[in-house]
């Protein structure tokens, strides 16, 4: 440090915090640390500045470029990567099951769309498409006996709380539903919901859920206490990670393969992905490309809506669809089925 400039002296301040932030995301996933969670939503900022500062270094040949080097090393080998470098595919054709998640944002599109348009938009998306399931998250209660979406024989709708201020949730199917049930999230809006859904010989539990909202609007950033907002955002981590174990432990108890879809309200990073995920499969990760946006949140891209599936099951193929027919955007992929012994 004696060699450098006061200039240069700022500079590695910062390199040493945005690598302490790097280091302690890390530990995120595996601890339930309400207070950091939110480290969880800028691991993509924190891994490419610290890239940044790697660089900044080695042209400056200072051996100083080694905190971002070992902050970068481990954030990959403890999380993983953010960007998947696979050629960009479609749905694979050969499969014995295509899902789809969106939330549709109860179908009335983002910013000033035109409702009716937006939501006609909407179902002609899903009939050309043509999953064999789709979870819906925000779905339109108005439609919830309409036959906009004739083409799944099978469905269950969430019925909401008495109050009617839950979050409706549908899963619409083309294999029979043979039974359903639902999560309770306390002292939430948000819920999940299932299906027993029977495809050939094996029947599968599809899981639509949709965690705790982090009730961010950019809009009202400008107005709230950063105290406040900082409360705010740690109840909201602290409630996903409530939702993600009773989940888990629903999913423990079942019999049957399971598969989830659903809008997380946070990022892969985050300890709520991991008690979800568990040993399954991420289909991103098996067999998306690039970086596999599903939100924009405060403008920055961000992963926060996800197929997954137990690991006997095949994942075949994995899309994401760069719409504006929601907030978020939708994510299909395709599995097959493998024989159990």
């Amino acid at each position: 440090m004696k060699k450098l400039s006061f200039f240069g002296k700022i500079v590695y301040g910062l390199n040493i915090l945005i690598a302490v932030l790097l280091l302690v995301a890390c530990i995120v996933p595996f601890t339930p640390l309400p207070s950091f969670s939110f480290l969880s939503l800028v691991v993509p900022l924190l891994v490419i500045f610290n890239g940044v500062f790697l660089c900044y270094w080695l042209l400056r040949r200072k051996f100083l470029f080694t905190t971002s080097l070992v902050a970068l090393l481990v954030g990959y080998f403890a999380l993983g990567s953010f960007v998947e470098f696979r050629k960009k595919t479609k749905v694979d054709a050969v499969h014995d099951l295509s899902l789809m998640t969106f939330n549709a944002l109860s179908f009335n599109g983002s910013g000033n769309a035109d409702r009716e348009k937006n939501a006609e938009a909407i179902i002609n998306f899903v009939k050309e498409e043509n999953p064999d399931i789709i979870c819906f998250q925000e779905f339109d209660a108005r439609r919830r006996h309409g036959k906009d979406f004739d083409q799944f024989p099978y469905q269950y709708i969430s019925k909401g709380s008495d109050d009617n201020k839950r979050v409706l949730l549908a899963i619409f199917s083309k294999q029979p539903i043979i039974h359903e049930g639902f999560l309770d999230f306390p002292d939430s809006r948000n819920n999940a919901i299932y299906a027993d859904i029977v495809v050939k010989k094996d029947t599968l539990r599809v899981y639509n859920l949709h965690l705790e909202s982090l009730k961010v609007r950019p809009r009202m950033l400008k107005k709230e206490r950063s105290d406040r907002l900082f409360k705010r955002l740690r109840y909201s981590f602290s409630k996903q990670q409530e939702q993600a174990a009773i989940f888990r432990q629903n999913a423990n108890d079942t019999k049957y393969s399971k598969i989830v879809c659903g809008d997380f309200n946070n990022t892969q990073f985050s300890n709520a992905y991991r008690i979800i995920k568990g040993d399954m499969k991420d289909s991103f990760s098996e067999k998306g490309s690039g970086y596999g946006k599903t939100i924009n949140f405060w403008h920055f891209p961000l992963r926060i809506d996800f197929i997954m599936a137990d690991p006997e099951i095949e994942i075949t193929g994995h899309q994401n669809y760069d719409l504006q027919l929601s907030d978020h955007e939708p994510v299909m992929a395709s599995i097959k089925l493998s024989c159990k012994k």
